[in-house]
């Protein structure tokens, strides 16, 4: 990425003409795609657009999916909003696995502390639970519920009366 100055990545310094020309695009197409949400730059205090280093390099990107991978731009949003949401949840996952670690050394501390469980098994377990839900499945009888009911004789045909014999 660019980084001039010690301005950070993010840092809305570029008016639409150099960003336009960084990005190798025409400026109108800058601002087509801030009306579109693809770009969306930041705002000067006199409502100009400034773009950062990273809408540049999101500009570049937008550009080789439509013109290398012939997406189109509303495919393109799409894209970018699946790549933001996946970026979220990675850090969702970072920060939840961080204090489940935290939560595993407290709980070992603690245990050490303390010294060996009072009773075997005593100690934390992980647990998994899982719930399923099937949708228009024939229920099936559970095998642990044994009936023993004596077998029932089918009545054979060659035994039952005839309405016709009377």
């Amino acid at each position: 990425m660019m980084n001039h100055g010690g301005l950070g990545d993010d840092a809305p310094v570029y008016v639409i003409s150099v960003a336009a020309e960084l990005s190798g695009l025409h400026p109108q197409t800058l601002r087509q795609y801030d009306r579109l949400g693809l770009v969306s730059p930041g705002r000067a205090p006199g409502r100009g657009r400034r773009y950062s280093a990273r809408d540049v390099q999101m500009l570049r990107e937008v550009q080789r999916l439509s013109q290398e991978e012939g997406i189109n731009l509303a495919g393109i949003k799409r894209i970018l909003e699946l790549q933001r949401e996946v970026a979220e949840l990675r850090e969702t996952v970072f920060h939840l696995h961080n204090e489940l670690e935290a939560a595993r050394s407290a709980v070992a501390r603690r245990g050490a502390a303390q010294g060996p469980p009072p009773v075997p098994g005593g100690e934390l377990m992980p647990v998994r639970r899982t719930r399923v839900t099937v949708f228009g499945a024939a229920l099936q009888p559970d095998p642990r519920e044994d009936r023993r009911a004596e077998p029932r004789e089918e009545p054979r045909d060659d035994l039952r009366e005839d309405p016709r014999r009377d």
